[in-house]
């Protein structure tokens, strides 16, 4: 079976190219490398003798015209920065929505299937205060699912993620173009090289590696209180095979795909893992100001990707930070400089 990953030098694709590639399939990679570490995951894939085309498919010519046809593209490309999002929306939009048109063109023309990743920032920033205080009293209600409210404000990005699900579901209607898409919340892994506003979780442990006291608790009386679920890359390739395999019985469907309550973790107990296993304990500072596009709470229900697929995360979280850790442990000449 022949796919094409766009986005594939970025950590999702290239994990995905690999994850995939492993398993026979033959794929190919499109990413323009215009992030500082997309070099590094050329070079990976370049090595497994998986092409990369170096285009950017902002520009539909140039994507359209790709002498390759796929049976699935998988697009893992995105502009996934929240805060920046509004500091240029055309960007934005032109790195997500645009993109997404001209990928669902070229799907068109050679009648490939689409899996979709899309976010957990779809959903108004309003219903994660609401979930908030409840999931406090209640641990086991109030997770996100495919039938939560979407209508409300949710973050230039997240409408640019959302306006692209309503467009695949348009072309779905009028071209037959057969899609799932995945909202995923945090995801982390090896190859992962976290900033503030995309890959939280390996930036938290590599500053705690490298005794780095550089991090704020941010907003939210700067106490770390906000709470995500987190979702380790293997698991998600799983599941992309397994969506690839049953595509003729389960598509045009949404899934929510996360880590789930098991793996759910506010920031201050983060902290506390990454204390334990990397025997380092930072001095953390707190800044009080929060951002109008923070959200205190985000937790993915499995259960309707559960009962389509039998699904679930099996990888724990503590488990998943050792496996990062040894990866930075054993490449840290090689990554230190992009994170």
């Amino acid at each position: 079976m022949k796919v094409i990953v766009t986005g594939g030098c970025g950590f999702v694709g290239s994990n995905v190219c690999q994850f995939l590639n492993n398993l026979s399939f033959e794929v190919l990679s499109v990413d323009n490398l215009s992030k500082n570490y997309s070099k590094l995951n050329y070079k990976r894939l370049n090595n497994l003798n998986i092409k990369n085309y170096n285009i950017d498919i902002s520009d539909k010519n140039k994507f359209i015209k790709l002498d390759y046809k796929s049976d699935i593209i998988i697009d893992c490309s995105a502009d996934p920065a929240v805060e920046s999002s509004r500091k240029d929306v055309q960007k934005n939009l032109r790195n997500n929505l645009i993109t997404t048109c001209n990928i669902l063109e070229k799907a068109k023309k050679d009648n490939s299937k689409l899996i979709f990743l899309s976010t957990s920032r779809i959903y108004p920033i309003k219903d994660s205060f609401k979930r908030f205080n409840s999931f406090l009293k209640k641990r086991s209600k109030n997770l996100f699912d495919e039938d939560s409210n979407t209508i409300g404000p949710k973050t230039i990005y997240g409408f640019s993620k959302f306006a692209s699900e309503m467009l695949i579901k348009e072309y779905n209607y009028a071209f037959n173009i057969d899609y799932l898409i995945n909202r995923c919340g945090l995801i982390t892994g090896p190859w992962q090289f976290g900033k503030v506003e995309q890959g939280l979780v390996s930036l938290w442990l590599w500053k705690h590696l490298n005794k780095d006291n550089n991090l704020y608790y941010k907003g939210y009386d700067g106490l770390g209180n906000q709470i995500r679920d987190i979702l380790f890359i293997n698991d998600l390739c799983e599941l992309i095979y397994l969506q690839i395999k049953k595509f003729k019985k389960i598509k045009n469907q949404t899934f929510c795909v996360g880590g789930g309550i098991k793996n759910s973790v506010s920031l201050n107990q983060l902290t506390k893992i990454c204390e334990e296993i990397t025997k380092n304990k930072l001095k953390i500072k707190h800044d009080l100001d929060t951002s109008i596009y923070d959200v205190p709470f985000y937790i993915t229900s499995l259960n309707k990707v559960k009962k389509y697929y039998k699904w679930y995360p099996k990888t724990n979280l503590k488990d998943g930070l050792y496996i990062i850790l040894d990866w930075m442990s054993k490449n840290h000449a090689l990554i230190r400089h992009h994170f």
